[in-house]
């Protein structure tokens, strides 16, 4: 039993979009059937909230004194009005989708040019070959895999067309940047173990950079015994 259902609302006010309820078949009609759901006013599931399908008669799917599970599709107190549907809402809605939103999502699709991703929405979202990660993609197999769980960044919606653009790479650069910004935090908000970490980074930069200037060194002292070299040689 989900949290809505154990919440059993009474009053149409305690209602809210998406809510799954459990309620009783009380009325047919053509165009739908009314629905008890113990809130003191049923609620319409009209005949095309019946099923995903298309369904031409309401007596084929539903009877009187069914028990039935439903989702609430729009509630209004003010009105008195209870639109139900019994097909299971979707976790995301296209009007719910904006850009710069993270999601958790599942690879369900692998293609040469991306990847396809499952993030509760109508249709799975496609992160492009060059959003895959924060370094250059080659082959997307090598990167990622089926039924692999991700984090993903919503970079456009177009309801129309029913597409989604999505990116891995945008979540691992704003990682990257937050992680940068906890190395340049002060030492006294630091623990030890962060303290630690950071002289260890500091340590490992000094090395590079030192080394770096000794092989510049080395190249300047080769070119100038090289040249010098040269010079004497006998023409």
């Amino acid at each position: 039993m989900t949290d809505t259902q154990a919440a059993a609302p009474s009053r149409l006010e305690d209602l809210k979009p998406k809510m799954e309820l459990t309620g009783t078949v009380k009325k047919i009609e053509l165009f739908g059937a009314f629905v008890d759901v113990g809130v003191g006013r049923d609620g319409l599931v009209h005949i095309s909230a019946l099923k995903p399908e298309r369904v031409n008669n309401v007596a084929d799917v539903v009877k009187e004194g069914d028990t039935v599970t439903v989702w609430v599709k729009k509630v209004d107190a003010e009105q008195g009005r209870l639109d139900l549907t019994m097909v299971r809402p979707l976790g995301i809605e296209w009007g719910e989708l904006k850009r710069g939103q993270r999601f958790n999502g599942k690879v369900v699709k692998l293609e040469k040019f991306g990847a396809f991703v499952d993030i509760g929405a109508e249709r799975p979202g496609l992160v492009h070959i060059s959003e895959v990660a924060a370094y250059r993609v080659e082959d997307i197999k090598e990167a990622l895999k089926d039924n692999q769980e991700v984090q993903v960044q919503v970079l456009g919606v177009d309801p129309r067309k029913k597409q989604i653009k999505l990116s891995i790479k945008a979540v691992e650069l704003a990682e990257m940047s937050e992680a940068e910004e906890e190395d340049e935090a002060p030492e006294a908000n630091l623990t030890a173990m962060q303290l630690a970490f950071r002289k260890a980074q500091d340590a490992a930069r000094a090395a590079a950079r030192a080394k770096g200037k000794n092989d510049r060194r080395d190249r300047v002292v080769q070119e100038d015994l090289l040249s010098r070299t040269l010079a004497n040689r006998p023409k």
